[in-house]
């Protein structure tokens, strides 16, 4: 122990000694010797309490004196001499259970309430206190509740990670309810990324240093103007820039692309992530253009092409030369296949050629078919949405594997979906596009020069 901190304990404990001694002399003069000795016995347990902490604080604040007395000053002292700090409740947390409880797959809040020994009345009473409460409800799979109970079983608190940065903790003293809701620091980090393609997107991504979901996210941009599955190319290049999340200084996850540029094929297409009204962001073209098209470019990300569009082709099963009016992905069963665009089923069914079969009818004349699926995922006369999962790769019908086949028709004439011309979106309004623009032009500007990564904390 330093010296100074010597100093300091032996001055306190002889401050504590010298004010105490008095008050002992006076409260024995006027008892019995029995009660004599117990009082003695209490106040001296209460000064050696009184020194003991003194001297612990004086060495965690070894600066000066003052601090370690006016935090002795802060600590209560318990009114009857005798009862045990344990009892007290002010010292140790030995009385105190702490249990951590992961939710499982199946588990539910009541059951989880249950096995801990706690009543469904205090769930519905903490699930409906307030707004932050109910944020208990929404536990997933993976989820940690720590339970904090007395020795008899009682809650007393419960923490529960609402979100990334936000904590919440529910507090349950003397069955009157409080809650907290601890918001955890949150940093952002702007990383500029840069790769040309040799093999694979997912090779050059990862030589970039790109995760597997930021490649997919990159991907997903462009996937109303490239087939990602049959036109990437060698030599096909890329660039962004994209968020890092940091909670409390610790990298936590990846957030959204800002700004991306994909040359496919000789020709370069961009988008800029920007926000009309706070928290209604979208991707949109340097000409204010919206990314998201009637219809994408194809309806599976990233499988292998067994078959590109050819009106010669010879059929794998027949082996006679038999127009082949789509493209076939190959892909495992149970794939999910999406709608290319919004419509409405107009067949769902089976046959021995199609296996099990779905067509959508689109607006302007536009049909897709969907063929050999393992599953179907929708019924005939149900609407459905762009990117709605509509079936699941299989290997029904006339096939030799598992693949989906894709045709699109519009007019009654099938085209090639690679090629064929899609309607362009619509533009931002002529009032937001000065603001997009003075948003936009730097980002677009840095993507066109990617020399350096760039790490900027927000």
């Amino acid at each position: 122990m330093p010296i100074k901190s010597q100093a300091i304990r032996k001055n306190s404990q002889a401050k504590a000694l010298s004010i105490g001694y008095p008050q002992i002399k006076n409260i024995t003069a006027s008892m019995t010797t029995p009660k004599k000795v117990l009082a003695v016995i209490a106040s001296l347990f209460v000064l050696y309490a009184i020194s003991d902490i003194v001297s612990v604080d004086a060495d965690a604040h070894s600066n000066t004196e003052e601090l370690v007395l006016n935090q002795s000053q802060l600590i209560p002292i318990p009114s009857t001499p005798l009862m045990s700090f344990a009892e007290s409740g002010l010292v140790g947390s030995e009385q105190f259970v702490e249990k951590i409880v992961t939710v499982k797959k199946g588990q539910t809040l009541s059951g989880i309430f249950t096995d801990m020994g706690l009543s469904q009345s205090l769930l519905l009473k903490i699930a409906h206190f307030n707004e932050d409460s109910k944020k208990l409800v929404k536990v997933m799979p993976g989820n940690d509740l720590h339970f904090t109970m007395t020795a008899e079983g009682d809650l007393v608190q419960l923490r529960y990670q609402a979100s990334a940065f936000e904590e919440l903790i529910v507090h349950n003293d003397m069955e009157q309810l409080s809650t907290e809701l601890v918001t955890h620091d949150q940093q952002i980090r702007l990383v500029s990324a840069e790769g040309t393609i040799e093999n694979s997107l997912f090779g050059a991504g990862k030589a970039a240093g790109l995760t597997d979901s930021m490649v997919m996210q990159l991907a997903n941009i462009f996937s109303w103007d490239i087939d990602f599955v049959l036109e990437i190319r060698s030599g096909d290049a890329f660039s962004l820039i994209y968020e890092q999340v940091y909670k409390d200084g610790e990298y936590l996850m990846d957030g959204k692309i800002l700004a991306a540029s994909f040359t496919n094929q000789g020709t370069k297409y961009e988008a800029v992530y920007f926000e009309q009204d706070e928290g209604d962001g979208a991707y949109y073209a340097a000409d204010g253009r919206a990314m998201k098209k009637a219809f994408l470019r194809a309806p599976l990300n990233f499988s292998y092409i067994s078959s590109s569009f050819n009106p010669k082709r010879l059929h794998p099963v027949t082996k006679r030369v038999k127009a082949h009016r789509g493209i076939d992905y190959s892909a495992p069963v149970g794939t999910p296949v999406y709608a290319a665009g919004n419509g409405r089923v107009m067949q769902a069914g089976y046959n021995k050629f199609n296996g099990n079969y779905v067509f959508v009818q689109h607006p302007n004349g536009i049909v897709t078919k969907y063929l050999h699926f393992s599953k179907r995922a929708v019924k005939k006369g149900q609407k459905v949405k762009q990117g709605q999962t509509i079936g699941y790769v299989g290997a029904t019908g006339m096939v030799t594997g598992a693949h989906l086949h894709y045709e699109f028709i519009y007019n009654g004439v099938h085209r090639n979906p690679r090629t064929v011309s899609l309607p362009k979106s619509k533009p931002l309004p002529d009032a937001v596009m000065p603001d997009f623009l003075t948003y936009s032009t730097p980002l677009l500007m840095r993507l066109s020069d990617m020399k350096e990564q760039i790490v900027v904390q927000n």
